[in-house]
C-alpha cells in the first residue's frame, strides 16, 4: 500500500504502541496502523499469538514484547529498549482488557482488583511512563483508550467492568488536561459489542435468543474491531491535532435508541 505522506491520515514516520495486540480490537489496530504507515511496539501475554500479528505486519521497525501488564514494573524495560533502538513514540493504543458479567453478591475486592489492573491501571501505568521526556516524541502525541459504553450505561452483573470503563474516561479527561502541556492528546473510544474472541466467549453462556435481543439492540448489528481500528487511526493522526479529551462513540446506534 502506497503511503501519501502529506495525507492527513497518514502514520508514516509514527512510532505506535499496541497492547492487547494478540487478538480483536488490539490487534486490527496494530495491523491498520502498520498499513497506515507506522512503526508498531506489539504488547500481550500470549506470545504465539503475538508473533502471528507480528508476521502480519508489512513494513517498518516493528517489534513485539509478552508481557503480563499486571506486573507494572516490567513495562519501562521494554519501552526503554524500544526507544533506544528505534527512536522516541508518538501514540499509544490500550486495547488489552478482560470482561466479567457477575452479580454483585458474588463479586469480591480481589475481582475488582483484577478488572481494574489490567482495564485501567496498567494503561494509565503505560501512559505515565511513554509521557517522559526521553520516551515521547518532543512534537507531541496521541494516547487512546479503548473504554466502552458501559463505561456511560450501567447494566445488571457489569458493576466491575462498567466501573473500570467509565474509570478510563473520566480519567482520560483528566490526563489530556495535565499532558496538554507536553502536546499530547488523550481520547478514550467507547464501542459496543465488537465481534472478538471475547465477545464470542461471552456468547457461549448465552441462549439464542438472548444473543437475538443482544443484537436487536444495536440497529447497525454488531461491530468488527476494523471499525475501532480506524476510529483509532483517526485519533492518532495529525487530521486529529485538535481533539482531545473526547469520548468517541462507535456503537452501531445502541445509544441512540
Amino acid at each position: 500500500m502506497k503511503i501519501i505522506e502529506d495525507y492527513p491520515f497518514s502514520l508514516s514516520g509514527k512510532k505506535i504502541l499496541v497492547t492487547g495486540a494478540s487478538s480483536g480490537i488490539g490487534k486490527s489496530a496494530a495491523i491498520w496502523c502498520n498499513k497506515m504507515g507506522a512503526d508498531v511496539i506489539l504488547i500481550a501475554r500470549d506470545q504465539k499469538r503475538l508473533k502471528e500479528t507480528y508476521d502480519i505486519l508489512k513494513v517498518g521497525n516493528n517489534t513485539y514484547y509478552s508481557l503480563d501488564l499486571k506486573t507494572y514494573e516490567v513495562i519501562e524495560p521494554a519501552v526503554y529498549e524500544y526507544v533506544e533502538k528505534y527512536g522516541k513514540i508518538d501514540g499509544f493504543i490500550h486495547a488489552a482488557g478482560v470482561e466479567e458479567t457477575i452479580p454483585m453478591q458474588l463479586m469480591s475486592p480481589k475481582r475488582y482488583e483484577e478488572l481494574f489492573s489490567i482495564n485501567v491501571i496498567s494503561g494509565f501505568e503505560i501512559a505515565r511512563i511513554i509521557s517522559k521526556k526521553k520516551y515521547i516524541n518532543p512534537d507531541g502525541g496521541s494516547f487512546i483508550f479503548i473504554s466502552s459504553i458501559m463505561g456511560t450505561l450501567g447494566q445488571s452483573g457489569k458493576i466491575g467492568y462498567c466501573s473500570s470503563k467509565g474509570a478510563l474516561i473520566s480519567g482520560a479527561k483528566a490526563m489530556a488536561l495535565e499532558l496538554a502541556v507536553k502536546k499530547i492528546r488523550v481520547n478514550t473510544i467507547s464501542p459496543a459489542i465488537v465481534e472478538t474472541e471475547l465477545t464470542r466467549r461471552m456468547f457461549t453462556s448465552l441462549t439464542e435468543e438472548a444473543i437475538k435481543a443482544i443484537s436487536e439492540m444495536h440497529p447497525l448489528g454488531f461491530g468488527k474491531p476494523d471499525d475501532i481500528a480506524f476510529a483509532a487511526i483517526y485519533l492518532l493522526s495529525d487530521a486529529a491535532k485538535w481533539v482531545t479529551g473526547s469520548n468517541l462513540i462507535i456503537d452501531g446506534g445502541y445509544c441512540a435508541k
